[in-house]
């Protein structure tokens, strides 16, 4: 089963007040090997002209990005109750 179809069986309730992963975008700016890019299973981040993006909404809160990051500039935090992924979904 390939990660498209895993992440059609995955419900997402985001919480747009409270985002439970922010990064660093200062430390960011001086990494050269973005290994986020290649280690985040769902594309979370994105590299664009003024950096390295994040969009948290479609997170599946594995927490690699958070491992993988030479310079610490990821802050992971669980979801607050009620919201976050809920896998195996329907």
């Amino acid at each position: 089963m390939s990660i498209n179809d895993k992440l059609l069986r995955t419900r997402f309730v985001v919480d747009s007040g409270t985002p439970h992963i922010s990064v660093d975008t200062a430390l960011c700016e001086g990494c050269s090997e973005k290994p986020c890019l290649i280690a985040c299973p769902v594309e979370c981040y994105q590299e664009q002209s003024n950096g390295v993006v994040f969009s948290w909404e479609n997170c599946v809160e594995c927490g690699t990005c958070r491992i993988v990051c030479p310079r610490g500039a990821v802050n992971w935090n669980y979801p607050r109750g009620g919201f976050g992924v809920c896998f195996r979904y329907g």
